[in-house]
């Protein structure tokens, strides 16, 4: 089974120590000694949203990927939870990326309601552009990353976002605002690149 290979074989060093020396050297195979003993739950996680054997052995190698670059900018205290968030949170965008196009994140008509769910409109032909907006949410800061997170990924109102994360209704709005510009200068730099 897909699983077998990554049991933990042998004793490792604490995870925090770990992740200090991963951050310090840059060495994947520290990374992967924190990772590997979580790789079981991942895949639950993975298969529990995207219902799918095969699709969720992909997922949880792509949260790898993903893992190598965000490990480094942010400062996580619990590993476990942390890589938990971030295999959810990779699931729903790919959920999402199925049935949400791009633009409408950028619509400002739609962001003015409170209601994520009005951006969703039609299935998405253009998978170029959900690769961009994947790259681009990894760009954000972490302020910015959590609240499109909640509001497009979790579709919570900005009033739940406020009770949950203890910012005033005013900087939940700008971090969204703000997340969705960035998101949107940052897709239009790819598809320059691109055309």
């Amino acid at each position: 089974m897909f699983l077998k290979v990554f049991r933990k074989s042998e004793s490792t060093p604490d995870e925090s120590e770990l992740f200090s020396q991963y951050r310090q050297s840059g060495d994947l195979q520290l990374l992967g000694k924190l990772y590997q003993p979580h790789m079981e739950m991942l895949y639950a996680v993975c298969y529990k949203y995207l219902k799918d054997e095969d699709e969720a052995k992909d997922a949880v190698m792509q949260v790898f990927e993903e893992v190598i670059a965000k490990a480094q900018q942010h400062e996580i205290s619990n590993w476990k939870s942390w890589l938990h968030s971030v295999v959810k949170n990779y699931c729903l965008m790919r959920l999402r990326s199925q049935k949400t196009k791009v633009q409408d994140f950028f619509d400002p008509e739609r962001m003015e309601s409170e209601a994520p769910e009005h951006l969703i409109i039609e299935e998405s032909d253009e998978p170029l552009e959900v690769q961009a907006l994947e790259e681009c949410m990894g760009k954000l800061n972490p302020d910015q990353h959590r609240m499109m997170s909640l509001f497009f990924l979790q579709e919570k109102s900005y009033k739940q976002i406020v009770d949950e994360t203890g910012y005033d209704f005013n900087q939940v709005k700008s971090f969204i605002q703000n997340g969705r510009r960035n998101l949107k200068l940052c897709i239009e730099r790819i598809n320059e690149r691109l055309a």
